[in-house]
């Protein structure tokens, strides 16, 4: 199963849907739309799902289609799930400026990621899925709290 996610963001991004819609993919797709309105056939669209809902979609899907929330990114990788992810960009009025297209390119320079644009298409990252390993999110949560301790330590 592929779950999609646009996010809540309250701009339309009918431009992802578009091209899941006219790739060759064959599996069951499950979509989290937000504000997006899309009528499909090959794709079973909900606008909001309940954050167990969510969850467990995450937990059921092989592939990871999303916007480039950071949020979502992670919410993906945290479970070692393959990623394919496409920027919301301020030309197509998806969002105020291109700062998800810098998030995604830095992760996919990174190798957790495959990166959706303009000069690729979903069918061929689709394909690379089949071979890709993404490299694993490594929590710095431990080194941060140690770190903040130390420093209420000092003045406190």
């Amino acid at each position: 199963m592929i779950f999609v996610m646009l996010g809540t963001q309250d701009k339309s991004f009918k431009r992802l849907l578009d091209y899941v819609e006219q790739s060759k993919i064959q599996e069951e797709i499950i979509v989290q739309a937000g504000y997006t309105k899309f009528e499909s056939d090959k794709m079973q669209i909900y606008d909001y799902l309940s954050s167990e809902q969510f969850d467990e979609f995450i937990k059921q899907a092989d592939l990871i289609i999303t916007h480039g929330g950071v949020g979502s990114i992670m919410s993906a990788l945290k479970r070692g799930k393959k990623v394919i992810a496409c920027a919301r960009l301020e030309k197509y009025m998806e969002h105020q400026n291109d700062h998800q297209k810098q998030i995604i390119e830095s992760f996919a320079l990174e190798g957790y990621l495959l990166e959706l644009n303009e000069h690729n298409s979903l069918d061929e990252l689709y394909n690379r899925c089949i071979h890709f390993t993404p490299k694993k999110v490594k929590s710095n949560n431990k080194v941060f709290v140690e770190k903040l301790e130390n420093y209420l330590e000092e003045v406190l």
